[in-house]
This record gives C-alpha cells, structure tokens and sequence, in this order.
C-alpha cells in the first residue's frame, strides 16, 4: 500500500508562476495569481522541512494537515496501529508556537475529564472553573473511539462553536484551535462508534497507510543508525498564532468562481439523491469542500480555486459524512466508491 492518505491522492503542489507562466496564462485567456503567497510557501515549507527531519515520507498525508490548518478545521486520522498518526500529530503541534495538549480517550474518561469543572473555594464562598485539557490550540485526541457517547458528546459544541458552556457561562476556546483525533479501524474490541454528529465537526478523514518499501527502508535505517525512537526535541516551533491567523486571511480572501460553488453544491447534493447511500451530506460539508480547496489552492501557489482542487478533497471531505446502504455494504462497496461515482457523474466547469 502506498504512504498517501488515500488512493485519490496525488503530491502536485504548484510553485508561484514565473514570468514565462504568467505570460501563457494571459495567452490563454487566464489570470495568473494576484496574491503573494511568498510568505505562505516559507511557512508551509518550513512546516514540512521540520515533519520531515523525523517522518518519512507521508508528502500528501503533510499537505492535506496544512490544509486543514488553514482551513481552520478538525482532522480524523484512521490508520492501523505503527503508521505514525499520534506522532505526526504530536510533530506537527511542535512545529507551532501555540499550547498543546493531549488526551487519551478510554471508556472510563468523563466529560469534565476533557472539559473540566467546577470547584468550590472556601475563601470565597464561590465555585471556580478548573479548565480542562481541551484548552489548548492543538488538542491531539489519541483513539478518540474509545470514549463512550457521554464523553464525546462533550466535544460537540466545542468543536464546532470554540467554546465550552459550564453552568451558565461561557468560556472561549484560544486561537487558532484544531483537534487532531486518531483512531484504528480495525479493532473493534473496547471501542464504541463515532456519532455523526461528531464526524461531522471533522473538516477531513485521513486514511492514513503504510510505507512504501523505500520508505521502510529509510526508516529502519535510519533506527539502525541510532535515530530511534520519537526525537521530538529535534522539531521546532517555525509559525506562531499570529503567523497562522495572517495565513488564513489570506486563504479566506480566495477567490472562487461562481460555477465552482454550484460544482460544490452539485457533488455534495448528489449524495442525497444517490440509491447506494442511507445517509448524504449536509451544508456543513459544502462549507468544508470550499474551504479546504481555498487553502489547498493556496498551498499550491494560487489565489482561485479550480475544479481539480474540489475533486482532490471530495473523498477526504465525503467519507465520513455518508453512510451507506445495508445492500451497498453487503456487496462489499465503501464510501470513496461512491464519491468516484458522483465526481463522475457531475458535469466539470471548465
């Protein structure tokens, strides 16, 4: 199995156009892009270049984190057990200059566990709220699908509303702030099923696979050569809160034509009239679809959104919205079969 995320995807980040580019855009017909994203590129580059002084490989499986980061959502990493999801995650947090925080999830875990609560102070004759964990800008949720319903229903509104109400009173959540869960798709034993409520608040489903052999090579040489381990002291802070929130005014300033919100509109709607599926997508997965593909097309160093970037992220964005047939299932189908046919059956804008 290949190291991408899943099998759409491909690494085809874009430089900035040169002179020669942007006079064959103007030759046909196109504008080349209006935006510096210079300073983008540095910080993106800078992310990858610190991931990768401990991960190897996992090129798609970095851009589409950046992504999400400045797309301001939550990401699912699904992987069995030893392909680095809780490292990547716990790697890519060091790369920022903003608090962390991780929380392992078990069956016994309570709500005020993650949110915190209230104690009583004599001195005061008053009750004081005691934070939880979930304070923090990056929050790493470690096999998020062994928590009961109880405890991840705690996590609705503070995944989607950034903040957590606690007897009455509203307590904001700090910017940026992004949850990174993992969870393993194998075992079943001790686990409990996400609500989709939940899966809904996640911006991608990163299905995260093995090494190539090369890769695996790389890495048991470089284990050999006493790099062992989780060198996480070897990782440094490059972008801080402030870098991030200039980054994201930049990619929400994209801009987007018209006949690509109604693609958008088109391939998330089709998920409600397909016959293989029980449950389609909701607006929010629109809003999601938009969002990650302004940020990728930042990424790869334009300032619009094309076809190719909405198509790149529909499995990503789908996967864990959708839910299919009973008769789909028994005949074996899986979600990213069914986001194959519906970009196949909508018309392309060109």
């Amino acid at each position: 199995m290949e190291n991408t995320p899943d099998s759409f995807a491909t690494n085809t980040a874009s430089p900035l156009p040169t002179a020669e580019t942007r006079a064959a855009l103007s030759a046909a017909g196109l504008e080349a892009p209006r935006t510096d994203f210079s300073q983008l590129s540095r910080h993106a580059e800078a992310i990858r270049r610190e991931l990768g002084k401990v991960i190897v490989g996992q090129q798609a499986l970095a851009e589409l984190l950046l992504t999400a980061l400045l797309a301001d959502g939550h990401v699912l990493l699904e992987g069995v057990p030893g392909v680095a999801k809780t490292l990547t995650a716990k790697l890519l947090a060091r790369t920022l200059s903003v608090p962390f925080s991780r929380l392992q999830f078990t069956p016994d875990l309570m709500p005020s566990d993650v949110l915190g609560t209230s104690v009583f102070r004599p001195n005061k004759s008053e009750f004081e709220f005691r934070p939880g964990p979930i304070f923090a800008s990056i929050v790493l949720i470690d096999e998020i699908n062994r928590a009961p319903a109880k405890t991840q229903s705690a996590l609705f509104e503070v995944m989607e509303e950034r903040q957590v109400t606690q007897d009455g009173t509203r307590y904001p959540m700090p910017a940026p702030f992004v949850v990174l869960a993992t969870q393993n798709p194998i075992e079943q034993e001790g686990t409990y099923r996400l609500p989709e409520a939940q899966l809904d608040r996640f911006l991608f489903k990163l299905s995260v696979g093995y090494p190539t052999v090369e890769e695996e090579v790389a890495i048991l040489q470089g284990h050999h050569a006493g790099f062992g381990g989780t060198p996480l002291e070897a990782v440094q802070a490059v972008v801080s809160a402030e870098d991030l929130q200039q980054l994201r005014e930049q990619v929400r300033r994209q801009h987007v034509e018209p006949k690509l919100l109604e693609y958008i509109a088109r391939l998330v709607g089709q998920t409600r009239a397909h016959k293989g599926l029980y449950l389609g997508a909701s607006p929010r997965a629109s809003l999601a679809l938009l969002n990650g593909a302004k940020a990728l097309a930042a990424l790869r160093g334009r300032d619009f959104v094309t076809p190719e970037d909405i198509q790149y992220l529909a499995p990503m964005v789908l996967r864990h919205r959708i839910q299919l047939t009973p008769e789909r299932e028994m005949e074996g189908g899986t979600p990213d079969d069914i986001v194959k046919q519906i970009l196949q059956q909508i018309e392309v804008p060109r």
